[in-house]
């Protein structure tokens, strides 16, 4: 993370010799606040922080602050800044600041709640009559859209640093610290490890690394081959292998759901490689077809959303095809593709409705404001807007009918492997759609 690295550097060294810039009236960083996705690194990068500063370093976390009586949380903001100021200069780290810095309840929820007060607290110490020279605020969170705008503005965080998911280099660098101590084959490919793990997060590589030893342990293993990487690779993801008795119909069913998933993706222009097939059941899932993308992805464009939508509904077409009967098995693909369409027109602008944002989802702030954002819709735009996302799923659903029936023989060769060895490879799943 070498960009968040640099911004934090200048505040280490900031308060290392003030005095360099001091001399061209630059003054202190109020505060600097982390945000991006869990396993990130956010909370590593504030304890590297302390350790290169080398100045008193406290550390707490949002909801410590919160208490059943009323006014000890901002008690206690106004303790840990006297504590602060009298040893500066001084670290604050506050950790899932979105506990306490949610924004303030608009209009509908009225109120004098403990956390309000606390966080007024906050923006009282962070920017009050008294200067604060040399005390800097460092808070972390994964919810920055849920901040109040008087706690992220500048003069009291003036750094937002963004940390996103390590991409291959970072991935490669995350790895080789996780690997010290533990004994790999000499000729396990690094580069290939590191493709295999787009969009895993710094903790996701820990942890995977962590499995893998644990497996070759269990096998008896000296060493940790690519095998072992593998199975932890997947079982990370999408949870370990379940023994579940099935009948000779269930697993039938599940292999022809499983190869019209993967003869649909192999056959739509632009998608990721079918990666591994499997009919063998893990956490919630019969079975599963792992297409993991093959390069970190920047940009989302329409067609590939719209193959993405079709890819997901392979499995139902496949059912509809073979046994004129649907199944329960596609609850999640209809969730994941239903998702994909209503972000391309709420959000994207990617349907006949044109570039317009229909958000925000009413996750997205507090139930009262959303309510109030909710209500610029007219009933007429939701209709619209309801049949977009249809028209999407739909010609989706279509493509994939269209593909299991062109392509019915390459699919019923992929069952009939799958109900033979209950997983297929994508090298294999390559040589048996080219013959």
């Amino acid at each position: 993370m070498d960009d968040a690295k640099k911004e934090l550097e200048e505040v280490v060294d900031f308060l290392k010799n003030p005095s360099k810039y001091k001399a061209l009236g630059a003054r202190t960083p109020k505060g600097v606040i982390l945000v991006g996705p869990s396993g990130t690194g956010k909370t590593l990068l504030a304890k590297a922080m302390a350790g290169e500063a080398r100045t008193v370093f406290y550390s707490i976390a949002g909801s410590e602050f919160m208490e059943m009586l009323v006014g000890v949380g901002a008690a206690r903001v106004r303790d840990l800044f006297s504590q602060a100021k009298k040893n500066a200069p001084a670290i604050i780290f506050i950790d899932e600041i979105d506990a306490i810095g949610r924004m303030r309840s608009v209009g509908i929820m009225g109120g004098h709640d403990e956390r309000e007060q606390t966080l007024n607290q906050i923006l009282v110490e962070m920017d009050g009559f008294e200067p604060n020279t040399a005390v800097l605020v460092v808070a972390a969170t994964n919810r920055g859209d849920l901040l109040d705008p008087a706690l992220t503005r500048p003069g009291r965080f003036d750094r937002r640093i963004t940390l996103d998911l390590p991409d291959m280099e970072g991935r490669k660098a995350i790895l080789a610290i996780h690997a010290k101590g533990k004994p790999f084959v000499k000729d396990l490919d690094w580069d290939k490890a590191a493709k295999r793990t787009v969009g895993f997060s710094g903790a996701d590589l820990e942890n995977m690394l962590n499995e893998a030893a644990i497996l070759a342990a269990r096998d008896n293993k000296k060493e940790i081959d690519f095998t072992d990487f593998e199975e932890a690779a997947t079982k990370v993801k999408l949870g370990p292998e379940k023994k579940r008795l099935q009948s000779d119909a269930d697993r039938k069913m599940t292999a022809y759901h499983e190869a019209g998933h993967a003869v649909v993706t192999y056959h739509m222009p632009g998608m990721d490689k079918v990666h591994r097939i499997s009919i063998v059941s893990r956490g919630m899932a019969l079975g599963y077809t792992l297409t993991p993308p093959e390069k970190d992805r920047l940009h989302e464009t329409k067609s590939h959303l719209i193959n993405q939508i079709a890819s997901m509904m392979g499995g139902r077409a496949a059912e509809e095809l073979i046994f004129k009967d649907i199944t329960s098995g596609a609850a999640n693909d209809i969730d994941q593709a239903t998702r994909i369409a209503r972000y391309m027109v709420m959000e994207f602008g990617m349907s006949d409705l044109g570039p317009i944002n229909f958000g925000p989802e009413m996750d997205v702030t507090e139930w009262g404001k959303s309510l109030v954002e909710q209500q610029q819709i007219s009933p007429d735009m939701l209709s619209a807007i309801d049949k977009e996302i249809k028209k999407f799923i739909d010609a989706g659903y279509k493509t994939a009918i269209t593909q299991v029936k062109k392509h019915k023989k390459q699919m019923d060769r992929i069952v009939e492997v799958l109900l033979k060895k209950e997983t297929i490879e994508g090298e294999e799943f390559d040589q048996l759609m080219s013959t």
